[in-house]
């Protein structure tokens, strides 16, 4: 009998998670999400996917964030009818974050075409629509946590809290084998939440798999322990000196659960008076449907009472529209403005950040991961000037950075979740990872837990056969054109163009007299001739 398991996304690099489980009866994918990152990794989401959409049967969703879910109304728009298995609560998270990112999607699409319509390019059309997300929203089918679940005839699943964000699980699954041959059993780790989650409870999960694939996005890393009191004297910090310099403090943060485990923070620090009380914005209309979801399964979250105490606060402002969000730019003195998306790559966070980056009093401070590519890294790697929707930004605001918020396990927790799997009887396939990341959770691994050999690290579109002693490699059916494949996980020419282009300007207005600017253009030009 032939199990084949497929890595669609996630496959040396952190986002797009989608994996293929495929056998003679029937085919599942586990997570269905975006590529975010680079402009040659995003354009993986607009090429058709690797499969036929109507060949799969149902699909098990990790959890709700959108480099898990979020090419969902893709496969649906494409023929996909079954059912989508998730936790209750990512279920209602989905129900506003796929419309959400539809809207996002058609509004992109729209400020793309003028240009290209300016420039007389091809007009392109959005990976799907809000009419394809609500479509999909139809589709789920909520699970109970630790219970079986048929996902087809030879398929069955369980869900396991995995402790990353609210309805986040790590998901058991069973493939029945016939002629009384023991099931096959593999687990898929999702995002691991890591310790001193401010809203979230430990992770949890059974041991001793056949095969065992893990999140490997702080692979590399040995966070310096801090307890939550210990993060919120930083995020103090961070907001005092923000507000003796009297600007903004803009704070890019994930609409779910990221945005809410700052904001309680933040409130309590003003509330106790470490820092002084000042505007709190959440300026996200995404961040406040999915704290109203928070409400509704407070029962599921630790601290719920300090969440609650936070969203009653006096000092906390929600944006409803954009004449309110533009309203936010006008503002002077210290105020704090916590907007979407968390690598500042899209929604309106980037137009805070177009309208403050220019500003010596103004503070941008991250709190999530920052893929490669994305303009949070660029910021983070000391980018002296960005481009933000075609446009030339200069960077005086101060850039800073909290880790203790981080979503997902770094090494060493990662390291102790996998020992509490084992044993793992036939290979570990190391996903969610740029480089440095695999590199070193497979050095951390072999070292104590299991020979170097068995930790596999799959490339995107990768397939192995699973039925035999350990996982093969079988020729992929469908390849998708990420030419070469380290430019899907490295800033890549688009970046390189970018900056390149911002260099150009800066160099010819820092020579002297219009009779110099002119005789670098020239040189320039020349040079471009002789590459050509």
């Amino acid at each position: 009998m032939s199990i084949e398991l497929s890595f669609h996304g996630a496959a040396r690099t952190v986002t797009g998670s989608c994996f293929r489980l495929k056998t003679p009866h029937s085919s599942v994918l586990i997570d269905c999400g975006l590529f975010q990152g680079s402009k040659t990794l995003r354009e993986l989401n607009y090429e058709p996917l690797p499969f036929r959409a109507d060949s799969i049967d149902a699909v098990l969703l990790t959890h709700a964030h959108i480099d898990h879910a979020g090419v969902l109304p893709k496969l649906v728009r494409h023929g996909f009818s079954g059912k989508i298995h998730s936790t209750e609560p990512s279920m209602d998270l989905s129900s506003v974050m796929l419309p959400d990112s539809g809207h996002i999607q058609e509004n992109e699409i729209e400020r793309l075409n003028r240009r290209n319509r300016q420039r007389g390019r091809k007009e392109l059309e959005p990976i799907y629509t809000m009419d394809d997300a609500l479509q999909t929203v139809q589709q789920f089918s909520p699970v109970d946590y630790e219970t079986w679940v048929p996902a087809t005839a030879d398929i069955r699943a369980r869900y396991w809290n995995a402790g990353h964000m609210l309805g986040s699980t790590s998901i058991e699954v069973e493939v029945s084998q016939g002629d009384g041959q023991q099931p096959l059993r593999l687990f898929f780790s999702g995002d691991i939440g890591p310790d001193h989650k401010l809203l979230q409870h430990d992770p949890e999960a059974p041991s001793g798999y056949d095969y065992l694939l893990c999140e490997a996005t702080f692979g590399a890393t040995d966070r310096v322990e801090t307890n939550p009191d210990e993060r919120r004297a930083l995020l103090a910090k961070h907001v005092n000196d923000a507000a003796q310099k009297r600007g903004v403090l803009l704070i890019p943060s994930f609409a779910v659960e990221r945005t809410q485990e700052v904001l309680t923070d933040l409130m309590m620090i003003m509330a106790n008076g470490e820092a002084p009380s000042a505007p709190v914005f959440i300026d996200s209309p995404l961040a406040r449907r999915a704290t109203a979801i928070f409400e509704k399964h407070a029962d599921l979250l630790a601290n719920a009472d300090a969440l609650k105490a936070a969203l009653k606060s006096p000092d906390l402002r929600i944006s409803e529209t954009v004449d309110d969000s533009k309203a936010i730019g006008k503002l002077s003195g210290f105020h704090v403005v916590l907007s979407a998306s968390g690598m500042c790559d899209a929604g309106r966070i980037k137009h805070h950040l177009k309208n403050h980056l220019h500003r010596r009093n103004a503070t941008v401070l991250m709190v999530g991961y920052q893929a490669n590519g994305t303009l949070g890294r660029i910021l983070l790697n000391g980018a002296k000037k960005v481009r933000i929707h075609g446009e030339e930004v200069e960077v005086n605001a101060a850039i800073e950075r909290i880790n203790g918020y981080s979503g997902h396990a770094d090494a060493p927790e990662l390291e102790r979740w996998i020992s509490e799997r084992l044993p793992v009887h036939r290979n570990m396939f190391l996903i969610h990872g740029e480089e440095e990341g695999m590199a070193g959770l497979t050095s951390r691994i072999a070292k104590k837990l299991m020979p170097a050999s068995r930790i596999l690290q799959p490339e995107i579109d990768e397939t192995f056969r699973l039925d035999g002693k350990k996982a093969v490699k079988v020729h992929s059916e469908r390849r998708r054109s990420v030419d070469p494949p380290e430019a899907a996980r490295k800033p890549d020419y688009n970046n390189e163009l970018t900056q390149l282009v911002l260099d150009i300007n800066e160099a010819v207005e820092n020579v002297a007299g219009n009779k110099n600017r002119s005789k670098l253009i020239r040189r320039l030009r020349r040079a471009l001739e002789r590459a050509s």
